[in-house]
């Protein structure tokens, strides 16, 4: 496809919009492809949903850790609503482009949600500490006023951060190529299309990266290395397991989430790896989403309960709306 855009500086021209090459090597899988991402945003969508739901009607379920996993469950909904309708939409109709404000727009969305999940799973990290570490003090400390300014600083702190770099972005120049080997708007793929100077709009976006990611992974950090400190301290082996099965699965929605955020912007950020970077990312940005619901579905005891008794009220309610009807 040819560039589309308008007269720029000498035979340069301004670039209107991209192409996202995503799957296209791959003509003969995008049925396939496409049933298949297709079931995961189902899923995906239907899985952390229930989980908000299950959260907001289960009086069980009224506790900091269930409000925030409320929270991470709305971020998952939205982080997957990024980038798999547009992806689907593509392999549906074979139409690979997007606007370049589209684009922008796509990278804002991905980097503000992916900097609030980082600051919420520290503040959830936090939340197991003081249950684990400072049971005593944890209904004091954790009260319902400070779950609510943990959990809008987290939403605020995430979109008000990556706000600077974006407007930056969005005055940027692009004039040819137009292809982003992706399949959907990174910041790397971005910089490399533009024809202005983005050395320091680089550098900024390291510093931004490192000040809004390390941060809420040291404190998450810190916290698990003091919960697993106290955990091996407590002498029962009845009392250590259940101690550990009140953050575990939360300890394994943060290993996924940074495990595949350091492979995918870390070890894989080259172009010689660009086909498994491709590949890492559909795990990071797509998978991730998904599983989050199903282990804390499948390894939460209070999770499966509020489900058990919202399926029973569900066939009740059926049972009498048919012998009424």
């Amino acid at each position: 496809m040819k560039p589309t855009g308008n007269k720029c500086q000498g035979n340069q021209t301004t670039m209107t919009e991209f192409i996202l090459l995503g799957f296209g090597d791959l003509p003969g899988l995008h049925v396939l492809l496409f049933l298949l991402f297709l079931v995961i945003y189902i899923v995906t969508m239907a899985g952390n949903i229930l989980i908000v739901v299950l959260v907001v009607t289960d009086q069980h379920l009224h506790t900091p850790m269930y409000f925030f996993l409320g929270n991470l469950s709305c971020l998952e909904t939205s982080y997957t609503s990024t980038m798999l309708p547009r992806m689907l939409d593509s392999l549906l109709t074979g139409d690979r482009t997007i606007s370049v404000t589209s684009c922008i727009i796509q990278l804002y969305f991905f980097g503000s949600l992916a900097g609030t999940e980082c600051c919420l799973l520290s503040v959830m990290s936090y939340d197991r500490y003081l249950a684990i570490c400072k049971p005593l003090h944890y209904a004091a400390l954790m009260n319902g006023r400070l779950c609510l300014q943990l959990a809008v600083g987290s939403w605020i702190g995430g979109f008000v951060s990556v706000a600077f770099l974006i407007s930056v972005i969005s005055q940027l120049t692009f004039c040819g190529p137009n292809e982003i080997d992706h399949f959907f708007c990174d910041f790397s793929p971005i910089m490399k299309l533009s024809c202005s100077d983005t050395h320091w709009l680089e550098v900024s976006a390291v510093i931004h990266s490192s000040l809004f990611t390390f941060p809420p992974f040291l404190l998450t950090l810190a916290s698990y290395v003091s919960i697993i400190t106290t955990i091996l301290r407590i002498p029962s082996t009845t009392g250590r397991q259940k101690a550990f099965s009140t953050c575990s699965s939360h300890l394994i929605v943060v290993t996924i989430f940074y495990g595949t955020l350091i492979i995918v912007y870390l070890l894989l950020d080259s172009d010689a790896l660009r086909v498994l970077n491709k590949v890492c990312s559909v795990f990071y940005g797509v998978l991730t989403p998904l599983v989050n619901p199903l282990i804390y579905s499948l390894r939460n005891k209070e999770v499966k309960e509020a489900l058990r008794k919202a399926l029973l009220r569900f066939f009740v309610f059926y049972r009498s709306t048919g012998i009424s009807g």
